[in-house]
């Protein structure tokens, strides 16, 4: 799948930033430049792809 990161702005300048293809915090990681350029975060709704752990993350985990 790909990583995208869509910038949805409402008709009241409200703006959501929205991740996807991501796994576990690497959404974090990618869309935070975006998030300090917007402002203030007032909220935050994680995903369940958020809460995966990433195949190589996984792959290390196992081989320990």
């Amino acid at each position: 799948m790909n990583k995208t990161i869509e910038i949805i702005v409402a008709p009241n300048g409200q703006t959501r930033v929205e991740t996807k293809g991501f796994v576990g915090g690497d959404c974090r990681q990618a869309s935070q430049f975006i998030e300090r350029a917007l402002g203030q975060q007032t909220d935050e709704l994680l995903k369940s792809e958020f809460y995966q752990v990433s195949k190589l993350n996984q792959q290390v985990k196992e081989g320990q």
